[in-house]
């Protein structure tokens, strides 16, 4: 059986649905005999590697590295799951829209929020450059499957990737869709 080619990845969110992921127990054993995860934030790869199989994507598309980080993904990848709220609808990532763009963001949080020495840092590489509005991923490039969840549960998350593994679409019903 030739090893499907894993991938997952963590944009604008906070890594809940990597710990749900993590939340497999067991069948991670099942998994990592199927899968090879060849990106990740659990393992130490450093780009997004062509020819990826699947991908889970967690989180909300935020900033310009984000943008970056989900083309490449798409463009190297076969089937691309949306993996949580905050990657299927923005979710808590995008409470920030209703401020206004990235420059309010950045004063409310670092000028009229703080006491000491209030200004918005701006030296190279202390903040990602934000987004004006933070996105679901599919509004910037199409996704294969949504699976929703804040985070998505661990039964949720085995229920797609087996249909995804053997080959089938991915259909949620009954128990795996319920939310809570």
């Amino acid at each position: 059986m030739e090893r499907l080619r894993l991938a997952t990845v963590w944009l604008g969110g906070c890594s809940g649905c990597h710990m749900s992921f993590l939340d497999l127990d067991e069948f991670l054993i099942d998994l990592a005999d199927r899968v090879d995860v060849v990106f990740s934030p659990v393992v130490d790869a450093k780009e997004y590697p062509d020819g990826v199989d699947l991908v889970l994507v967690e989180g909300a598309v935020a900033n310009e590295d984000n943008l970056a980080m989900i083309r490449r993904v798409r463009e190297r990848t076969r089937v691309l799951v949306s993996f949580g709220d905050c990657a299927v609808t923005g979710n808590v990532t995008a409470l920030r829209n209703p401020i206004g763009g990235a420059d309010a963001v950045l004063r409310r949080s670092f000028v009229e929020q703080t006491d000491l020495d209030p200004q918005i840092p701006l030296a190279p590489g202390v903040l990602p450059v934000l987004l004006d509005r933070v996105t679901p991923v599919h509004a910037v490039v199409p996704v294969d499957v949504y699976l929703p969840g804040c985070p998505p549960p661990a039964p949720r998350i085995r229920a797609v990737l087996e249909q995804l593994l053997e080959g089938r679409p991915a259909h949620l019903t009954g128990r795996e869709i319920k939310f809570g």
